[in-house]
């Protein structure tokens, strides 16, 4: 018989043995990488930004109706709605001005407010973007909001508090 025999018929010990600097390289990193990091991160955002952490929530009349940081899905007609599945990923919760702009004649039809006031409310409400890149675009869930405050009758069932 070789040397190498002997060692490989000698060799006793378990199989796991050889796999343990593995198993816990896999354990230290899950621990690392599943459990510390996320909660490390979590503690750092709800310590500085508690606000955006938790979703950037708005209420009306107590109750949550949505978050400036995602689309919220209007469906009424006399409501702004966003870019739904048709475009980018369907959360995003602004709209460019120009699909604003286009909303403004079916909102108008729907709640009789003038097309004008609609697009006063749509260019006070909008947002810039850095400097020169990107477009202007506007917050679906502001904009909203800005209807249900400058017309409390038409928006009756969804007064702002």
């Amino acid at each position: 018989m070789s040397d190498r025999e002997e060692r490989v018929k000698g060799d006793k010990s378990p199989t796991y043995r050889r796999y343990r600097p593995l198993i816990g390289i896999a354990v230290v990193s899950l621990l690392i990488c599943g459990i510390f990091f996320p909660l490390l991160i979590t503690g750092v955002a709800q310590t500085f930004l508690p606000n955006q952490a938790n979703g950037d929530l708005v209420k009306l009349n107590g109750r949550v109706i949505g978050s400036n940081l995602i689309d919220n899905n209007f469906t009424l007609p006399i409501f702004f709605h966003g870019r739904g599945n048709n475009s980018a990923s369907g959360v995003d919760p602004d709209i460019t001005m120009p699909d604003a702009y286009s909303q403004a004649v079916s909102i108008s039809n729907a709640t009789g407010i003038g097309i004008s006031s609609i697009n006063q409310i749509i260019n006070q409400n909008q947002e810039g973007t850095f400097w020169i890149f990107g477009s202007p675009y506007v917050n679906v869930l502001n904009l909203n909001l800005k209807l249900i405050q400058n017309y409390p009758l038409i928006y009756k069932n969804y007064t702002v508090s």
